[in-house]
């Protein structure tokens, strides 16, 4: 992936070296190379807190200063929970030093003296790994977030759903894969003539009387087959002679993996007429 120069132009960098000469060679080099936003500091214990602050792209660390040297300054800005990517890179005229700041999280290093055009260079390309860094973990962040809305939406959705089937129907039910009954309201059971454990309705699957054994028989073999149905119509006539009518429909219920888990249906009382 590759940024627009102004982008790498415009990146955040922190000088830190306690010889004022060096600060000034190193801030008049990035100047004339292009670089809009440069800041500096000789006292390294400011490095973490001005980091924290601006979220530099880049900082240049000299490893050799008095008080708190280069190392004790990686090891500080460790502690910044909100950068997991450490952007320095250090500058030192001991070459034993510069394995030692790789290890402790230094992602590049330049030798003193140090030769310009390298420098510029070196600084190019680290930005470039930084930007992409910072590309990336915005992309998750925000492939989060929508994650998060989407979940939010899907459950007001669901809600909004159940609400109006409360409101829509006169009863709700639930299958698993198995056939059995999770989850019931209203005359159900009986009108298919399964009993389930714990749940009213016909002991052992006893068929009731009065209800239309064909229609029920139809509706039975569109579950048995996976199949939705909708505004299905069932009857029965009740001792008085007294028809009922109840128009149901129901959905089968799969999981992420497209296994079937079950069914779920909602259904109304049309009428009752003599």
């Amino acid at each position: 992936m590759k940024f627009a120069e102004s982008d790498i132009l415009n990146a955040g960098i922190l000088i830190v070296d306690d010889q004022e000469v060096n600060v000034s060679l190193l801030t008049q080099m990035l100047q004339e190379a292009g670089y809009t936003s440069v800041a500096s500091t000789m006292n390294p214990h400011e490095v973490c807190a001005l980091h924290r602050k601006n979220r530099y792209d880049l900082i240049l660390l000299d490893l050799q200063m008095p008080g708190m040297d280069g190392f004790q300054v990686i090891e500080a800005l460790k502690t910044n929970d909100a950068d997991a990517y450490l952007p320095v890179l250090v500058i030192t005229a001991q070459p034993g030093h510069r394995l030692r700041a790789l290890q402790a999280g230094a992602k590049d290093f330049v030798s003193k003296p140090f030769d310009l055009v390298e420098l510029r260079t070196r600084i190019h390309n680290m930005l470039e790994v930084r930007l992409l860094y910072k590309k990336l973990e915005n992309y998750s962040k925000v492939l989060e977030q929508t994650v998060r809305e989407r979940t939010a939406e899907l459950r007001e959705s669901e809600a909004r759903y159940r609400s109006l089937t409360e409101l829509a129907s006169d009863w709700y039910w639930e299958q698993d894969a198995g056939g059995s009954f999770t989850k019931v309201s209203g005359p159900v059971l009986e009108m298919l003539g399964i009993q389930v454990d714990g749940l009213r309705g016909p002991a052992n699957g006893a068929k009731v009387a009065g209800w239309n054994e064909a229609e029920r028989d139809l509706l039975q073999a569109t579950i048995a087959a996976r199949q939705p149905f909708l505004d299905f119509i069932f009857s029965r006539v009740n001792a008085d002679g007294s028809q009922q009518r109840f128009q149901v429909s129901g959905e089968p219920m799969f999981n992420e993996s497209s296994r079937f888990i079950g069914y779920r249906g909602i259904g109304v009382e049309l009428a009752a007429r003599k």
